[in-house]
């Protein structure tokens, strides 16, 4: 069936494209781990080492691995398609929007967790590219990727990384109380002008500038 050949290629490509872009953020999480420290909140100063972080890795890989079996679903052929579209949707647009705002980020970009937050010593506040739009792009990009996971393998770790990514937003909370504490004034003039996940549409910018 036309339908089968095409969900394959859409599959190894999407795979393809999420595992190159995780390489590409685990080096940038790497690189940045050898920058000088400036304000660390919570666990930080344990959590975000590279053992910790690379063993972290490996076992939330080895689990994605081990639920990779499919949901107990049949849909029928539109569904189907209407899946497969969205989700590819999601999925690339996610994974483009997460590397705009990794490039974006540049050599600001730090990673966090869930037991703390870490900026760099002389850490700028970014408010260019992605992060002129929305100041989560990455988590948002993540969450959009997780989203068009599940719609296009349908698998059981697809609905794991789907469920525990909107986590991130917990996670984004953090860190902006860290970035408020950081940039004071200066963060303050930057939330009220830009959203935290969806942009504004222009009419709402016009009428907000008025």
């Amino acid at each position: 069936m036309p339908l089968d050949a095409i969900e394959r290629w859409i599959r190894f490509l999407g795979a393809f494209a999420g595992l190159a872009t995780l390489a590409i953020a685990l080096v940038a999480m790497f690189l940045s781990l050898q920058r000088p420290a400036g304000r660390e909140e919570g666990g930080a100063r344990l959590a975000l080492r590279r053992p910790l972080l690379l063993l972290a890795t490996l076992l939330f890989v080895g689990a994605c691995v081990l639920l990779w079996r499919p949901l107990p679903f049949h849909e029928p052929i539109w569904l189907r398609i209407l899946m497969l579209v969205s989700g590819s949707l999601l999925f690339f647009g996610g994974l483009g929007f997460y590397l705009w705002g990794l490039h974006s980020l540049g050599r600001m970009f730090a990673p966090s967790s869930g037991f703390g937050v870490r900026l760099h010593a002389g850490h700028r506040l970014v408010t260019t590219g992605a992060y002129a739009f929305a100041r989560h792009p990455m988590y948002l990009g993540v969450i959009g990727t997780g989203v068009g996971l599940l719609l296009l393998y349908r698998t059981w770790t697809a609905l794991f990384f789907a469920i525990i990514m909107f986590g991130l937003a917990v996670r984004a909370r953090r860190e902006e109380k860290v970035l408020s504490d950081e940039f004071g004034v200066e963060w303050q003039t930057y939330v009220s002008r830009v959203p935290a996940w969806f942009p504004r549409s222009c009419v709402r910018r016009k009428k907000d500038s008025q």
